[in-house]
């Protein structure tokens, strides 16, 4: 079956229609992926890799759903969010509902450690570990668990970088490609100085040794 190449622009503008998390929380560090980066992770997963169409997908600590709805939108056959959060799923769900991708999107209500199966493909912005130290690593660990591709997002640095390299090793896996994103986080939390902050953040893509 030909799959139709989604344009840049209208995956953007679908990810920009999804309602925004109503209340996150600082310690679990909820800030909804902006719709440019988000769009271009799903670029690079599925116009770069053939990682989405036709795939399960699983998007871990998905907050409102902006991930796993994009990689519907972009074809995948499944894409199953998964949050601890019940407010950010209801807001997934609603999410879900006024959107075309309501049939091919589940939602699961758990922490990721719980979480057991198989897909092809994770899509994820993990916590970056700034609240709590180490909040990634279970989310890296789970996804080369469950995955057989994994796209994570982290905070971007040199020496993070050589820690998630050892961790995705660790986990029997391996980091084959690494971009640099920029994220826009606009003034959220009572901590924060400025109207709006640019973070840089690394996407992984890790691929599980055979």
């Amino acid at each position: 079956m030909h799959m139709r190449i989604v344009p840049r622009k209208e995956l953007e503008l679908f990810l920009q229609s999804l309602r925004p998390h109503p209340e996150p929380r600082p310690n679990l560090e909820q800030y909804t992926i902006p719709a440019e980066a988000a769009s271009e992770v799903l670029f690079i997963a599925e116009y770069r890799h053939h990682d989405v169409g036709a795939r399960t997908v699983a998007d871990l600590g998905c907050g409102t759903g902006r991930l796993a709805l994009g990689s519907a939108y972009l074809g995948a056959e499944l894409a199953v969010g998964v949050d601890l959060d019940r407010r950010a799923l209801e807001t997934a769900q609603r999410n879900a509902a006024a959107s075309s991708q309501r049939r091919k999107v589940q939602w699961i209500l758990s922490d990721v450690t719980s979480i057991v199966g198989k897909v092809d493909t994770v899509i994820q912005n993990p916590p970056f570990g700034v609240q709590r130290k180490g909040a990634d690593r279970a989310f890296v660990a789970k996804a080369l668990e469950i995955g057989n591709v994994v796209y994570s997002l982290h905070k971007s640095g040199e020496k993070n970088r050589a820690f998630i390299k050892r961790l995705t090793e660790k986990h029997g896996g391996t980091v084959t490609e690494i971009h640099q994103l920029e994220f826009e986080i606009p003034q959220m939390f009572m901590f924060h100085r400025k109207r709006k902050h640019l973070v840089r953040v690394d996407l992984f893509r890790m691929i599980k040794n055979a």
